[in-house]
């Protein structure tokens, strides 16, 4: 299993904190964006950060691995 996190305004837009994906053999970062990003247009649009096992990714043809955990997020601002 993938564990997908979301954080601030793309776990809104996505209306989930947290969702587990099936791990397939070979599939890449840019294979799971594309699955969320068919469902949830309008999250991916504000995604800015993105993270596998809690180290920033650029490489969205990353191979993952059973049982990681990537993170998406938008820019915040505070105040």
């Amino acid at each position: 299993m993938i564990r997908v996190i979301f954080f601030g305004p793309v776990a809104d837009c996505v209306q989930s904190r947290e969702m587990q994906l099936d791990y397939v053999v070979g599939m890449t970062l840019h294979d799971v964006i594309a699955q969320l990003g068919a469902q949830h247009p309008n999250a991916f649009g504000i995604v800015s950060f993105i993270a596998v096992n809690q180290n920033q990714v650029r490489d969205k043809q990353m191979v993952l691995q059973d049982n990681d955990e990537i993170a998406f997020m938008a820019k915040f601002s505070g105040g």
